[in-house]
């Protein structure tokens, strides 16, 4: 994947540096260096996966109690 940035008339270097940061984050390239700064153990990715698929289960019984009872059933 090839980022082509083309000076505009009049722009400045830091302008220019600025939207080339904005193009390659909106592209992932930022995030997708930061993924790959380190090695993650294929272990550690599964066990990340599992937990993000997880996420939105966590809570459900929060909410069904929540609706049912009108709180969370913390405290008084």
């Amino acid at each position: 994947m090839a980022i082509v940035l083309k000076a505009r008339s009049g722009e400045t270097a830091e302008q220019m540096l600025r939207r080339f940061k904005k193009v390659c984050e909106k592209e992932g390239l930022t995030k997708e260096t930061k993924k790959r700064m380190f090695h993650e153990k294929p272990s550690e990715i599964r066990q990340r996966e599992r937990r993000r698929l997880a996420a939105p289960k966590k809570f459900e019984g929060m909410r069904r109690r929540e609706t049912e009872t009108g709180s969370f059933g913390f405290g008084a």
